[in-house]
């Protein structure tokens, strides 16, 4: 793969991996939590002080990004990396989680979806082919087949057919993003699996995307409702499905304690809204769990909002003014928070990389679960 694009595996403990994806932008380490840009903009955070808290790639939104500003228009003005001021990598999701979740503004057939805006009511036809060509127009480092994201409790017959459907859709990105020329020469193509939480239809969906071939492999169509109980149960046999010498990204996920159990089962990449949106609606995440700084029991607390995290929220405020912040609705309290909690995902993450580069990551794993969830109860 080359300077292109090259993933290696530093370290193993149990199933946990920790290495490094090497791209002409600069290097991702592994387990990697990617903030969620959806519209060229970490809400309530300049890239630089997302970049700050130790992230090494951040994740644009192609449904959002194609209605407003529009792909054409930010290609014009130099593409999204110039766009938002971030010269990291950029992930680019394909637009097909919007087929299940705009269901009611949308038309499915073979050739793509037919969505009708959530913005103006205007129709618009996304495909594989211009999905692809969204994301090349957008600049993106690593672009994301087009595929459909059925819910887990459809009948097995659909999600099949949604997944057969999706494969096909995989063939049709890997043509359409091998036409790219330049930009194909400089980024690369993740597959998706499917197959919801059946195992032999997951195993058919991961052997005909390793047929295609691509450069990565996202898990899909999880975290759509089905609970972490049986996510786990998925995530127990669907990473081994997928090629060894590969990235595995489970998408849009999640909660501190689901990214411990999916590195332990072996996923490399993660990105989820969840930090940002409870940063604006004031709830941190902590080493001992979730707090709610709405709560009155916060008002006159001079702590910060954990003693062990090494933001500049947390080394410079105190849970009182936070507190004040966020019920007073200040702007403010939602940027402060909003750092601490991409903060935090980031030094959760690379303190799994360095308990699985010791050897240690059961050990880990055991004690973030038992502080975490005590202090959630």
């Amino acid at each position: 793969m080359g300077e292109r694009f090259a993933f290696t595996i530093h370290a193993t403990d149990g199933a946990a991996r920790t290495g490094a994806i090497a791209m002409h932008r600069g290097e991702i380490r592994t387990p990697a939590f990617m903030p969620v840009g959806t519209a060229a903009t970490v809400k309530a955070m300049k890239p630089e002080t997302v970049r700050k808290t130790g992230a090494d790639i951040i994740l644009g939104n192609t449904y959002h990004l194609m209605l407003r500003p529009g792909a054409e228009r930010v290609a014009r003005l130099g593409g999204l990396h110039k766009f938002m001021n971030w010269d990291r990598p950029i992930l680019t999701d394909s637009g097909g989680y919007q087929v299940m979740s705009l269901s009611d503004l949308r038309k499915l057939t073979e050739e793509g979806v037919e969505f009708r805006s959530h913005l103006d009511g205007s129709k618009h036809m996304l495909t594989p082919e211009r999905s692809m060509e969204i994301q090349r127009l957008l600049g993106s480092d690593i672009v994301m087949a087009f595929d459909e994201c059925p819910r887990a409790d459809r009948p097995r017959d659909e999600i099949a057919a949604s997944m057969e459907m999706s494969m096909r859709w995989a063939r049709r990105s890997r043509d359409g993003f091998d036409s790219g020329g330049e930009h194909a020469a400089c980024s690369a193509l993740f597959g998706i699996q499917q197959g919801a939480l059946d195992e032999e239809l997951r195993k058919i969906s991961a052997e005909k995307l390793t047929e295609i071939g691509f450069d990565g492999f996202a898990i899909g169509g999880l975290a759509v409702g089905e609970g972490q109980e049986a996510m786990f149960a998925t995530l127990d046999f669907a990473p081994g499905q997928l090629p060894k010498d590969r990235p595995r990204y489970l998408m849009g996920v999640g909660k501190p304690d689901d990214l411990v159990g999916a590195v332990d089962r072996g996923v490399d990449m993660f990105d989820c809204v969840l930090p940002s949106r409870s940063g604006r609606n004031g709830q941190a995440f902590t080493w001992n769990g979730p707090i709610n700084l709405r709560n009155a029991r916060f008002s006159e607390d001079q702590e910060p909002l954990d003693s062990r995290c090494a933001c500049d929220t947390c080394g410079t405020y105190s849970r009182a003014y936070i507190h004040h912040l966020v019920r007073s609705q200040e702007i403010l309290g939602a940027m402060l928070m909003t750092e601490h909690n991409i903060a935090f995902y980031q030094q959760l993450m690379q303190a799994m990389r360095d308990a699985i580069g010791e050897g240690r990551f059961a050990a880990f794993a055991s004690d973030f679960r038992r502080d975490y969830l005590a202090g959630s109860s």
